[in-house]
């Protein structure tokens, strides 16, 4: 069922727009994905999953084990960062923050370090191919993720390894994975160092109903946060307290079931109430979405004007993680595209 109109998607499309909250391994294209899956010899039973566009959650979590078995080496993944990038570019997002864990496979002879560089090189390489062939421009930035998963000396080793790389793009942390795993307390001092580092944070919270880790985490006042679906009146009212945006990804929310609907989604109370709020995909292949598809559902869903829709993309500049030069940059640009349309209309 789609839940967005046709008119209102070319719109968005042509709306500049910011995307702040994109896992790189879960915005591959489907066919990227059977290419690959193809070339490991992987179970060929896999391939109606990944030709479906509208899966459940289970296919979902099987799809990102398939997506896990076929980006091993680092030229896979220069070459999906690179075609990432591209993606959003073409769906006229102007600002990138791609996120990724750095994975470390001795066996593959790639450790964390060589992991994010083969990244770094993707992203360098679309937004050169960008420039030349004077296409929409894109501007790329990386956070490095700390899985749950992970124990301490991992997550410390993730810090130390974006702090070297700042002047290579990367500029701030995240802490995701399954969220009923792992403890608060383990990755806290890590991301204690991240801030002494001058990274910026921001963290997936509240994808489950854990009140004390998403009081400790709203205590720690990261940057931005990322999903906040299982708040009490309590949480909530705290969270308002603090300002501090948050990601929100509805079409992800609904398809792993962590909200009822699309009218129903906490995007619309958030808004609603002045709180900073950035609108993403978290995982554009995997759900089957686009950041502008996004905007549109927002559209139907809340009954948004276009004029509000623009407000909405062009408030996320000021909680990207660009410094103010940077940020009054994008301004421009947006005022720019503006215009232009503006022209366009009146043709």
């Amino acid at each position: 069922m789609q839940h967005y109109c046709e008119e209102e998607l070319k719109f968005c499309q042509a709306l500049p727009k910011i995307e702040l909250h994109a896992h790189l391994n879960g915005s591959l294209r489907d066919a990227t994905i059977r290419k690959l899956a193809i070339k490991r010899q992987l179970d060929p039973s896999l391939t109606k999953l990944i030709e479906k566009g509208d899966r459940t959650l289970s296919e979902c979590f099987k799809l990102f084990d398939v997506i896990h078995q076929i980006t091993t080496d680092h030229e896979t993944i220069t070459g999906i960062a690179s075609e990432v990038v591209e993606d959003f570019a073409a769906d006229n997002v102007r600002y990138l923050e791609l996120r990724t864990t750095p994975k470390t496979r001795s066996e593959h002879g790639m450790t964390k370090r060589s992991y994010t560089e083969a990244v770094l090189k993707g992203m360098q390489e679309a937004q050169g191919r960008q420039r030349a062939s004077k296409g929409r421009s894109i501007a790329v930035r990386l956070l490095l993720s700390i899985d749950r998963r992970e124990d301490a000396a991992a997550a410390l080793e993730t810090v130390q390894l974006a702090a070297e790389l700042q002047s290579r793009g990367v500029v701030g942390i995240d802490l995701s994975g399954n969220p009923t795993l792992g403890q608060w307390s383990t990755w806290e001092p890590a991301l204690q160092e991240a801030r002494r580092q001058g990274l910026k944070i921001t963290l997936h919270a509240a994808e489950v109903y854990n009140p004390a880790e998403t009081e400790a985490m709203l205590h720690f006042r990261p940057d931005r946060l990322g999903h906040m679906c299982c708040l009490d009146e309590r949480l909530e009212a705290l969270h308002y307290s603090t300002g501090i945006p948050v990601e929100l990804c509805l079409s992800s929310n609904i398809i792993t079931e962590s909200v009822a609907s699309y009218p129903e989604h906490h995007f619309h109370p958030f808004y609603s109430a002045g709180h900073p709020v950035i609108l993403c995909t978290d995982d554009s292949g995997v759900f089957s979405t686009s950041l502008s598809k996004e905007f549109a559902i927002a559209a139907q869903a809340f009954q948004f004007s276009r004029l509000q829709l623009w407000q909405i993309s062009e408030a996320a500049i000021d909680h990207t993680f660009l410094n103010e030069e940077e940020k009054q940059d994008l301004r421009k640009e947006f005022e720019n595209a503006r215009l232009k349309l503006q022209a366009e209309k009146c043709s």
